[in-house]
């Protein structure tokens, strides 16, 4: 069975309907992506299913568990994390913090001043353990905002994997990065697909082809197809479409 399954997923704004009967699976240990064209429903089903947005029908199912209609707090609890296109950091604190702020032993404690936490050896060990996965250990006590923007989204992962997640959602990950920014993105996966199973949703095709163990393509609101990298480089839609490039770089 999937760690992850969305089952029949509908969602509808006003009379605009957004995404028709989704099925989607992701299993343990991958890297899954989704890719498609600009409107096509990726980040609605994305909201879909990390709890951002209830589904209008269908379900979303997590390690046998349906999670759909819960609210993300309690979902993100349950193992599930995500980054967004647009980053969400602490610019006016050092790098720890926006990982401190996200470990579930802060939560635990409730702690409300930060003199104590960084008082606290346990989290601020826990937290620079986090850093290294991402390549920012060395970094840890500068400002966030003196990242450079390649570096913030490595912290934005950091945050999301600060919760202990059992799978990691990425959104749009190489969203704004040049070519070397999005090289070291790469190695960076490739070192957390160790430890989570991840999903993408990614514009850059190379990027997702790469690394992608099955990659689903969503079109006009629905899945049109599915499979490795090889198998989609073979689709007839995906070799019509401006993607082939990606399947045969």
């Amino acid at each position: 069975m999937a760690l992850f399954e969305a089952r029949n997923i509908h969602k509808r704004f006003g009379s605009r309907v957004v995404l028709e009967n989704i099925s989607l699976s992701f299993e343990a240990g991958q890297v899954s992506g989704i890719m498609g064209p600009n409107g096509a429903g990726k980040s609605t089903c994305f909201h879909v299913l990390t709890g951002q947005h209830r589904p209008d029908r269908g379900e979303v199912v997590f390690d046998g568990q349906r999670i759909s209609g819960l609210p993300p707090q309690r979902i993100a609890r349950m193992g599930v994390s995500r980054s967004f296109q647009l980053m969400n950091l602490f610019d006016d604190t050092v790098v720890i913090e926006n990982v401190m702020l996200a470990l579930p032993a802060f939560r635990r404690r409730r702690l409300h001043a930060m003199s104590a936490v960084f008082s606290d050896s346990v989290l601020i060990d826990r937290a620079l353990a986090v850093l290294d996965q991402v390549g920012l250990a060395a970094r840890a006590w500068d400002a966030a905002a003196s990242l450079s923007y390649g570096d913030r989204r490595a912290l934005e992962i950091a945050v999301a994997v600060a919760a202990e997640p059992r799978i990691l959602f990425l959104d749009e990950p190489t969203s704004g990065l040049g070519a070397e920014a999005t090289r070291r993105l790469a190695l960076l996966v490739k070192r957390l697909r160790e430890r989570y199973t991840i999903v993408m949703i990614e514009h850059d095709m190379r990027f997702l082809f790469e690394l992608a163990d099955k990659i689903s393509v969503i079109h006009w609101g629905q899945v049109i197809a599915e499979g490795t990298p090889a198998q989609l480089g073979d689709n007839k839609w995906v070799r019509r479409s401006t993607l082939a490039e990606a399947t045969h770089a």
